[in-house]
């Protein structure tokens, strides 16, 4: 059960100097600011490539699949959407942020329930928050859409998400595709898996600008839930960060291109070939900052497990079966564990 429901936006604290305590991060120990880390060094992947029977498609894949068994993302490009309708995504979703309060909180997510404008539930005593507020919505299939906590304002929201929505798809189907065929299997296996009303949700971040970056986190250390997330960065801001071997990287921002990180369901459905990394957001003490995730996700009650071709004598089985895993994943997240930790088999 929710405990509390947080009563101001984070947009509304920034405006104070006073950080309020749930928001910081002890462990942190002043250690989120930008600069201290390096850029971490992933590859650009020709998305319109990646299914070509081409020594350039073949180039492409192996990118692919080494990118994504160390760092577990990548930046893609030729990915069907213009740089001019990217920058009307983010403007759509600057302007929904600076809506007056009231307006926004037409949209207020209910109780115990992740959809609609706010911030995280609030389910344990000690739980610190995130410094960001958040606009969530389920976007496909069409008839699972909630469209009281779509915006009327502005007008064109639901226009321009409609068209983000088929694109997002159609590159998730492409990049599934290409897991596949980067690890010599069927091209279809991962999409037949997950099903063919396999879920998408979008979420709409809004970090405001903070007087104690040092101390706070835009969305604290985690890995996704998802198969896989498709991230539109901010074009001028920076703050996503991935983590590798105990080492904080700072994400790059390319315009153009899109991030796309492996969630858990794909970790377990590669048996591990691909790694679902652990990933934060900081703050700025300047400047607002924006991002827009969409998480493609398996129909709830498939059963998600390692893909039969890669589970070899040289390499066990490393997952249980699971269905429903995104229910296990809130559980655990909020708490500050890692939802996956909890099918691994002991090998």
């Amino acid at each position: 059960m929710e405990l509390e429901v947080v009563s101001k936006t984070v947009q509304e604290l920034a405006s104070g100097e006073q950080v309020p305590e749930r928001y910081i991060q002890r462990d942190g120990d002043g250690g989120f600011l930008i600069d201290a880390f390096p850029i971490m060094d992933i590859p650009t992947i020709d998305l319109g490539l990646l299914l070509l029977n081409s020594s350039d498609a073949a180039q492409q894949l192996e990118k692919l699949r080494s990118a994504l068994n160390t760092w577990g993302c990548i930046q893609v490009i030729n990915h069907g959407m213009t740089p001019e309708f990217l920058d009307e995504v983010r403007e759509v979703t600057k302007q929904f942020f600076q809506l007056p309060v009231r307006e926004k909180q037409k949209y207020s997510r209910e109780v115990n329930d992740i959809e609609g404008y706010g911030n995280d539930m609030v389910l344990l005593e000690q739980q610190k928050l995130d410094w960001t507020d958040r606009l969530y919505l389920t976007i496909y299939p069409e008839d699972q859409r909630k469209l009281k906590f779509w915006p009327e304002n502005p007008q064109y929201f639901s226009g321009i998400l409609q068209e983000f929505t088929l694109k997002s798809k159609s590159v998730s189907k492409l990049v599934l595709k290409a897991l596949a065929r980067s690890l010599n299997l069927e091209d279809n296996c991962f999409l037949e898996q997950y099903g063919e009303k396999a879920k998408m949700d979008a979420r709409f971040n809004f970090y405001p600008r903070s007087s104690r970056p040092d101390l706070v986190l835009g969305v604290k250390p985690h890995a996704d839930g998802s198969a896989i997330t498709i991230l539109l960065q901010d074009k001028n801001v920076e703050g996503l960060q991935v983590l590798k071997d105990n080492q904080w990287y700072r994400a790059p921002i390319i315009p153009e291109a899109l991030f796309i990180n492996v969630g858990d369901q794909v970790e377990i459905s590669s048996n591990g070939m691909f790694k679902s990394p652990v990933h934060r957001v900081l703050t700025n003490s300047e400047r607002n900052r924006i991002s827009i995730a969409v998480f493609y996700l398996p129909e709830s009650d498939r059963e998600i497990e390692p893909i039969e071709g890669l589970v070899t004598k040289s390499r066990p089985r490393l997952y249980k079966m699971v269905k429903s895993y995104v229910d296990l994943f809130f559980e655990n997240y909020q708490q500050g564990k890692r939802p996956i930790d909890s099918v691994k088999l002991q090998v």
